[in-house]
């Protein structure tokens, strides 16, 4: 396939053993160039893809020295891909839950649309586990209100097509962002920026350990992180409510005006 001189895939990877080289392999089947940003892995996986990738043109492994979190980790990516003139990122964990096949179709989304958002929302199978699924609502309502319903469909799934300048730009504001509030703050930001966000369904997969899924997600550490981020997050929603509600009502005007 013909390398995107404008759209990578940014997979950022801690301690996930062999999913993550299903991950890439998988990736790499559909995209050109994929790049991989080893948050600290103690588990060996680094130095196996830092091999893969003296074997493949396409990938890039980027590897940092100490756990910083997914939000840091995407962010040196990000860094890295807009000095070589890269102006999209697509996101997808290394577990194997995003759906590799549909990474053609949101780059494709993206370029057609390359100021807006592309956001995956997930489909979830019978048998993901109903805390997750029924937790992730409380966050989903949240963002939206912080957005005064802008449009997010799913807060939290990181599958999804940033446009780099403005995404690093929000990052580089603030010092939050860095590890599991990541995802649900840059929707929400990206939104008070302005950019439009495009809700595309996408099929999510939860592997049980048995089947290699690993999982660093902790019910109460991470819990409490999102509640702080959305405390901080309603005092700029508030902060920002008259512009959100001048965008609201400008585009119920322009919606409902003659063509």
């Amino acid at each position: 396939m013909t390398p995107s001189k404008t759209h990578i895939v940014l997979i950022p990877s801690y301690n996930t053993g062999a999913k993550v080289f299903e991950t890439v392999r998988a990736a790499r089947s559909q995209w050109d160039p994929v790049w991989v940003v080893v948050d600290g892995s103690t588990d060996g996986t680094g130095e196996a893809l830092l091999r893969m990738a003296e074997e493949d043109s396409g990938l890039r492994v980027l590897v940092l020295p100490d756990n910083q979190g997914k939000g840091s980790a995407v962010l040196h990516g990000l860094r890295q891909a807009e000095a070589q003139g890269f102006s999209h990122a697509l996101t997808m964990d290394s577990d194997g839950q995003h759906p590799a096949d549909l990474i053609r179709r949101f780059q494709r989304i993206s370029q057609d649309n390359p100021d807006a958002l592309v956001l995956g929302v997930p489909v979830f199978a019978a048998d993901a586990p109903r805390l997750r699924v029924g937790g992730r609502k409380i966050s989903n309502w949240w963002a939206n209100l912080e957005t005064l319903w802008g449009g997010i469909g799913d807060s939290l799934f990181g599958f999804r097509v940033y446009p780099i300048a403005d995404l690093r730009a929000a990052m580089d504001a603030n010092h939050w962002m860095r590890r599991f509030d990541f995802d649900p703050e840059a929707a929400v930001r990206l939104c008070w920026k302005g950019l439009r966000p495009i809700n595309v369904p996408a099929p999510v997969r939860y592997f049980r350990p048995e089947e290699g899924g690993v999982s660093h997600f902790n019910y109460y550490r991470d819990n409490a992180l999102l509640t702080w981020m959305h405390t901080r997050l309603m005092l700029g929603f508030i902060a920002r409510l008259p512009l959100l509600t001048w965008r609201r009502m400008k585009g119920s005007r322009l919606r409902s005006s003659p063509r």
